[in-house]
């Protein structure tokens, strides 16, 4: 693969990625492509799939940070302050 290929691929938002991957399977399903180019097809699918899993990886770390981080300021506030209890 080129390199501005691979970059190409690196730069695509999620969306972008999943509406290419949506364009691959149509047209592999219609039988629009010759064999040799349905096995090309599929491999750049392969890895739009690895990059789209590799963006929900990152934001299901992200939510995980955020949940972690608001769980820690509820149970901060929460906390009776030591001056209040004398």
């Amino acid at each position: 693969m080129a390199k501005t290929e691979k970059n190409n691929k690196t730069n695509l938002t999620f969306e972008q990625a999943i509406d290419q991957l949506n364009q691959i399977v149509s047209r592999i399903e219609q039988g629009q492509v010759p064999l040799q180019e349905s096995l090309e097809q599929y491999e750049k699918g392969m890895k739009l799939i690895r990059h789209c899993r590799g963006i929900l990886q990152d934001a299901e770390r992200r939510i995980e940070q955020i949940s972690s981080q608001n769980e820690s300021a509820s149970a901060e506030s929460e906390e009776p302050d030591e001056e209040n209890l004398h």
